[in-house]
C-alpha cells in the first residue's frame, strides 16, 4: 500500500502532545504515514518508545526514520566511516523499538576524492553497517541511501542505485526535490519522472522500485545545487508532484512517500495523497 507522510511535525501540529495526539492530527489530514526525524541525533524519549508503536499499529500509520545527518558513508578517514556504522546501528536499534523498518541514510560527500572513490567507500560502509545489523538481530531493518541535493555531495540517482547493489535488501530513497535541485530544475514533465523510475527498475528490478522510499518537496537551488526547502505554495521552483503521482498510479507502485516541505509538510503530503487518490478512483 502506498503511504503518505510528513517528515516530522508541521508548524500546524503546534502544541499538541507527541505522540499521543499524532494519530488524530494525521487522520484529520487523511495521512497514513510519519517519518521520525533523527537528523541531529537519535534523541527519542522513553514515552515515545512506549506509546508510538502501539498508536501507529492501532491507527494504520506507517513509520519510517531519518538517521542523523552527520553520518558520512564516504569519509576519507576509516575512523569516520566506522563511527557512521555505529550511528546507523544506533538508528536501527531505535527503529526496531518503534516497529520501524525503513531508515533513510545520507550518502556522503566527494570533497577531496573522485565520485567513483566516494561511491566505493560508501558501498563498503553500508556493507559493514548491514553486517552489524545482522549480527545484532536487526535484519528486518531496511537501509535506504538517499539522493542528495548539492552537487558536491555523493548522491546522484545513479550513485545511489549503485550503492543499493551492495545488498539486495537496500532500497533507494529518491528525493525528487534534491534531484531537481542538483540538476538545476531538470524535472519538468511526466517523461522526466518516467526516465527516473525506468532507471531504478533497470538497475534494481520492479520489486524494489515498487517498494522504494520517496522524499518530496520544492527546493530553491543555486549553481551548487540545493539551497533551501520551500512549500507547495512556491511558484518559482519545482518540481511539481502531479506527474509523479500519475506515474505511481500507472505503474502500480506502492512507495512510502514523505513530504519535507518547510513547515507545511503534513498539509502538502495531504495534497499529494488527495491528488493520487483522484487518479485511482
Amino acid at each position: 500500500m502506498i503511504t503518505f507522510a510528513p517528515g516530522g511535525n508541521s508548524e500546524s501540529f503546534g502544541k499538541r502532545k507527541f505522540p499521543e495526539q499524532l494519530p488524530k492530527y494525521l487522520s484529520g489530514l487523511g495521512l497514513n504515514g510519519y517519518e521520525v526525524e533523527c537528523g541531529r541525533g537519535v534523541r527519542i524519549t522513553d514515552r515515545t518508545y512506549e506509546l508510538l508503536p502501539k498508536l501507529a499499529a492501532e491507527n494504520g500509520i506507517y513509520l519510517t526514520l531519518h538517521a542523523p545527518y552527520y553520518i558520512s558513508l564516504s569519509g576519507i578517514e576509516e575512523e569516520t566511516r566506522l563511527k557512521s556504522v555505529g550511528y546507523i546501528l544506533e538508528s536501527a536499534k531505535a527503529a526496531h523499538r518503534l516497529g520501524i523498518r525503513k531508515i533513510v541514510v545520507h550518502s556522503g560527500s566527494c570533497a577531496k576524492i573522485t565520485r567513483e572513490e566516494a561511491t566505493a567507500l560508501a558501498k563498503d560502509t553500508l556493507t559493514k553497517a548491514q553486517r552489524a545489523l545482522d549480527e545484532e538481530g536487526l535484519s528486518e531493518i531496511i537501509l535506504c541511501p538517499e539522493t542528495m541535493g548539492k552537487i558536491n555531495q555523493l548522491g546522484t540517482l545513479s550513485e545511489v542505485l549503485e550503492l543499493c547493489t551492495a545488498d539486495e535488501r537496500f532500497l533507494p530513497c529518491v528525493d525528487f526535490g534534491h534531484l531537481n535541485a542538483r540538476t538545476h530544475g531538470s524535472i519538468k514533465s511526466e517523461a522526466d519522472y518516467a526516465a527516473i523510475l525506468d532507471e531504478i527498475e533497470d538497475k534494481l528490478g520492479y520489486d524494489r522500485l515498487k517498494r522504494f522510499h520517496v522524499h518530496f518537496s520544492k527546493i530553491m537551488y543555486t549553481t551548487g545545487g540545493e539551497k533551501m526547502h520551500l512549500t507547495f505554495a512556491d511558484t518559482e521552483y519545482g518540481p511539481q508532484y502531479e506527474p509523479l503521482m500519475e506515474q505511481f498510479a500507472k505503474r502500480g507502485l506502492e512507495p512510502s512517500v514523505v513530504c519535507e516541505s518547510a513547515g507545511t509538510q503534513a498539509e502538502d503530503a495531504s495534497e499529494m495523497k488527495k491528488y493520487y487518490e483522484g487518479l485511482i478512483k
